[in-house]
C-alpha cells in the first residue's frame, strides 16, 4: 500500500505537472497567435505598399516614354515645318532665277536686255514685299548696331554724329529678326 500511496501522489503531481504544461502550452499557443496576425497584417501593408510602388513605377516609366515620344514627333514636325517653309520660298525664289539665267544669255547690247533686269528688279521687290521683308538702312538713318555693321567712318560737317552716310550693303529683316545687317558708312 505504501507504494500505492506513494505512486498515487506521484502520478497525481505528474498529471498536474502534465495538465500545466499543456494550459502553459495552450497559452504560448494564445500568444503566438495574435503575433501571426501581426505578422500577417504587416506582411498584407508590405504587399499592399509594394503594389502601390509598382503602379506608380509603371506610371512613371510610362510617362517617361510618352514624353519620349513627345520630344521625337515635335522633332519631326519642326523639321517638317522647316523643309515645307523653305520649299515654299524657293517656289518663289524660281521664276526670278530662270529670268536671270535668261538675262545671261541674252545679247547685253540690246534695249531689251536693260529691261529684262528691271523686271527682275521688280519681281524681286514684289517677293520681298510678298515674303515681309523690309530693307533696314537708307542713308540719314540713325546708325543701330543692331541692325548696321559700320565699316567705314568718315568726318562730314553736312551729316550728324551716327548718321548714316552710305549703304554699302543692303540689310534686311523680317519682322524683328535680322535676315542681314547693313554695311554702312558712318558720318562721325
Amino acid at each position: 500500500m505504501t507504494e500505492e500511496t506513494s505512486k498515487t501522489p506521484e502520478s497525481a503531481a505528474e498529471a498536474q505537472a502534465g495538465e500545466v504544461k499543456e494550459a502553459e502550452a495552450e497559452n504560448s499557443k494564445q500568444e503566438k497567435a495574435p503575433k501571426k496576425e501581426k505578422k500577417s497584417k504587416k506582411d498584407a501593408e508590405i504587399e499592399k505598399l509594394q503594389a502601390e510602388l509598382e503602379k506608380k513605377n509603371d506610371l512613371l516609366l510610362r510617362t517617361a516614354a510618352e514624353f519620349d515620344n513627345y520630344k521625337k514627333r515635335t522633332d519631326r514636325e519642326k523639321t517638317g515645318i522647316a523643309e515645307y517653309a523653305r520649299a515654299g520660298i524657293i517656289k518663289k525664289l524660281l521664276p526670278i532665277i530662270d529670268n536671270i539665267e535668261r538675262a545671261k544669255g541674252a545679247d547685253r547690247e540690246s534695249p531689251d536686255y536693260l529691261k529684262g533686269v528691271e523686271l527682275i528688279i521688280k519681281q524681286f521687290e514684289s517677293l520681298e514685299e510678298n515674303l515681309e521683308i523690309t530693307e533696314i538702312a537708307k542713308p540719314g538713318d540713325k546708325f543701330d548696331p543692331n541692325f548696321h555693321e559700320a565699316v567705314m567712318h568718315i568726318e562730314d560737317e553736312n551729316l550728324g554724329e551716327n548718321e548714316i552716310a552710305e549703304v554699302l550693303q543692303k540689310g534686311y529683316k523680317t519682322g524683328d529678326t535680322v535676315i542681314r545687317a547693313a554695311m554702312v558708312k558712318v558720318a562721325n
